[in-house]
């Protein structure tokens, strides 16, 4: 594995919407596809409460990360659950704790909404390290089950997950890309 250098003067904060163009180029940059790029500007739309930061790295945006509300199938209707995703860095600031900044502020500012978890689909050694579990065996699944190793859960509210069960169905705009 490739020596993570950390990053040192990077600047998070929340999305603006000058911000917008540079996030849309970053996403386009950092996947084989557009259709993450396409779900910001749609989650931007109309999903709330949203959390959207990006990371500046010499007056530029190097990297973004995205939590949306998700609905779970068995859950108290005052729990909040909220995906994180999609979240990128920019290719060539890749591997400079960019990312696990993201990640380590993105949670923090769900505490703030009083979260009572967080999932994810993503990277099997990645989110781990976070403090994600296996979602399944907490008895949250995604709608395929192939990706069971790669959906993950956080509990922020502690014990929340004892009254969370189910399907996790992601906000509409996740359908449309």
């Amino acid at each position: 594995m490739p020596h993570t250098v950390v990053a040192v003067n990077i600047d998070i904060r929340e999305e603006r919407p000058s911000d917008h163009g540079s996030v849309r180029e970053l996403n386009v940059k950092a996947f084989p596809t557009d259709a993450e790029a396409r779900l910001v500007d749609l989650l931007r739309e109309d999903t709330r409460p949203l959390i959207s930061l990006v990371a500046v790295a010499d007056g530029r945006v190097a990297g973004h990360i995205l939590f949306s509300p998700v609905r779970v199938e068995k859950a108290p209707r005052s729990a909040l659950v909220l995906g994180l995703g999609p979240m990128a860095v920019t290719p060539e600031r890749q591997r400079q704790g960019i990312g696990s900044r993201l990640v380590r502020e993105g949670l923090e500012r769900s505490r703030g909404l009083q979260a009572a978890a967080v999932v994810v689909l993503g990277h099997l050694e990645y989110y781990p390290r976070f403090g994600f579990q296996p979602a399944r065996p907490a008895g949250l699944y995604f709608r395929a089950p192939e990706m069971d190793p790669y959906f993950f859960v956080l509990e922020l509210e502690p014990g929340a997950l004892g009254a969370l069960s189910g399907e996790v169905r992601y906000p509409p705009p996740f359908d449309r890309v």
